[in-house]
């Protein structure tokens, strides 16, 4: 008598260049080396970002030789509700299959990467876009049986191999496929292409799956993993010794970005700046929010958008290995990757002595060159000429403290943060809205001119004046997010300019009243 079984189910979801077919094949391969039926399906997408793809596999828990003349029927597609194992390589991708009914809380083993790939909408925002992963989190553990999560894009990173090589290993690790690690193993060793490399993801892949600290690995912690250093792990440890529990973990990260932006000294000037806000809150009292958004908004303003950051960007190996992987090229296939730039007078004198490019940027505003002036280029980053253009100007990074981007934006920091205190004092809430109000300068060039230019057209008609006594602290407050909004919706200071008037009218209008 043979036992009966149903098949085990698994739905795939991958984005465009990450391997989702290979990893298929892998699993297929071990399946058919074991003696078990199996049938996959793919389902092509042209999604927002590099084409996302469904993949459906079914695996009978039985070989051909128990079943003898029985032939299992398996299904071509995925049921709701019907899905054992739902992996994802990007985390908006397992919110999609959630929402979509493929992932039940007495059924499925959601297994994804907590790493994001933003969408189109998410990069258009004027401000922060992003999805909230809080709410793909909440929804995971509302949805799954159970979870493995993890940033697999950084294991993979780490492990030098491809994402879906270490897919295969949080899938090996999960227990939930009747197929034991060594076939896994000898299907990617059968498929010869990168077969060291995809062992070391799968290993990773698997050492992660069976880690019980995976489980419910928080999208926070799965970012980018550094290497230890003495510098940085004596910097952390310093922020849970002195800095409060509620904000710990957007400080750490922000020690960590600083020190990969340029190094453990400017990590602790970012410290050493906080540490003012911090003592402030407690005299106040305060709840941490404060403190937390400060650091959140100083780390991305002290990690400014320069030329060195832009080319060591350019030249960045994983972002090479995207591209390879974009474009689907063999080992050792040559492909050009051509970047087109436009630098004006402003962004080449970034990296000049602050006296020697202010002179310039003054003496070609006189003559009305800083908006006509622009410089259009083409570079092969994939030849050696273009190679070396952006790997000399990324070696720079040492002396980026002597340069006038460097300069200028600390000046600017200085006097935004003592705005915050300054405001804090007289009310908590006012501080927060100004610190908030470094969401209007990003980028570079253009974007960041007009980001700076709105937040003084707000410092000057609505902080100053709060902090002079000229304006009520409550009206400032909502004046301030107000105009903040107003400038996140028109970058080009229309919207701005029509909240400010409307404002001081309201305002006018209730001081005649009264």
């Amino acid at each position: 008598m043979i036992k009966e079984h149903r098949p085990v189910t698994m739905l795939i979801a991958a984005l465009g260049g990450e391997g989702g077919g290979v990893l298929t094949n892998w699993i297929m391969s071990a399946a058919a080396d074991l003696g078990l039926p199996a049938q996959s399906t793919s389902i092509p997408g042209v999604a927002q970002r590099t084409g996302g793809t469904t993949y459906y596999i079914e695996i009978y828990p039985a070989t051909w030789q128990e079943l003898g003349l029985r032939r299992p029927v398996l299904a071509l597609a995925p049921g709701i509700g019907d899905i054992d194992v739902l992996v994802s390589s990007e985390f908006m991708e397992a919110g999609r299959c959630i929402a979509n009914g493929f992932c039940t809380p007495d059924r499925t083993l959601l297994i994804s990467s907590t790493s994001r790939f933003y969408v189109i909408n998410e990069k258009m925002a004027l401000g922060d876009g992003r999805f909230d992963e809080s709410r793909l989190l909440e929804a995971a553990e509302k949805n799954a049986q159970g979870r493995i999560l993890f940033d697999m894009e950084a294991v993979a990173k780490e492990a030098g191999s491809m994402i879906n090589a270490v897919m295969l290993g949080a899938i090996a690790g999960c227990g939930k496929l009747p197929i034991p690690v060594e076939a896994f193993e000898r299907a990617i060793r059968a498929e010869g292409k990168a077969a060291e490399a995809n062992l070391r993801g799968f290993q990773a892949g698997l050492a992660m799956a069976r880690s019980e600290a995976t489980t419910l690995r928080r999208p926070a912690e799965g970012k980018r993993r550094e290497k230890p250093r003495n510098d940085l792990v004596t910097l952390e440890h310093d922020v849970r010794a002195t800095m409060p529990q509620a904000a710990q973990d957007i400080v750490i990260e922000g020690v960590r970005r600083l020190a990969r932006f340029q190094d453990g000294d400017y990590a602790r000037l970012f410290l050493d700046r906080l540490s003012p806000v911090r003592d402030l809150e407690a005299q106040l009292q305060g709840d941490g929010k404060l403190l937390r958004e400060t650091a959140r908004h100083l780390a991305v303003r002290m990690s400014f958008e320069d030329l060195i950051r832009v080319a060591q960007a350019k030249i960045d190996p994983a972002r090479m290995q995207r591209i390879e992987q974009e474009l689907g090229a063999k080992n050792g296939e040559p492909y050009s990757v051509t970047e087109f730039l436009k630098p004006g007078i402003e962004e080449m004198c970034q990296v000049l002595p602050p006296s020697l490019a202010r002179r310039i940027i003054a003496f070609s505003e006189k003559r009305g060159w800083l908006e006509r002036f622009h410089i259009g280029m083409y570079v092969q980053t994939t030849s050696v000429t273009g190679y070396l253009r952006f790997w000399l100007l990324a070696k720079l990074r040492p002396l980026r403290r002597y340069m006038h981007r460097y300069v200028e934006e600390q000046a600017q920091i200085e006097s935004w943060l003592s705005l915050i205190m300054q405001g804090a004092r007289l009310s908590p809430a006012l501080g927060l809205e100004i610190a908030e109000c470094a969401r209007l300068i990003k980028g570079y060039g253009s974007t960041h001119k007009r980001g700076t230019q709105n937040f003084h057209t707000i410092e000057t008609r609505l902080i100053r004046p709060a902090l002079q006594g000229q304006l009520p602290v409550k009206d400032a407050i909502d004046g301030i997010a107000s105009a903040r909004t107003a400038a996140l919706v028109d970058p080009e200071g229309q919207s701005l300019a029509k909240c400010l008037d409307e404002f001081d009218a309201r305002l006018s209008f209730r001081i005649a009243a009264e």
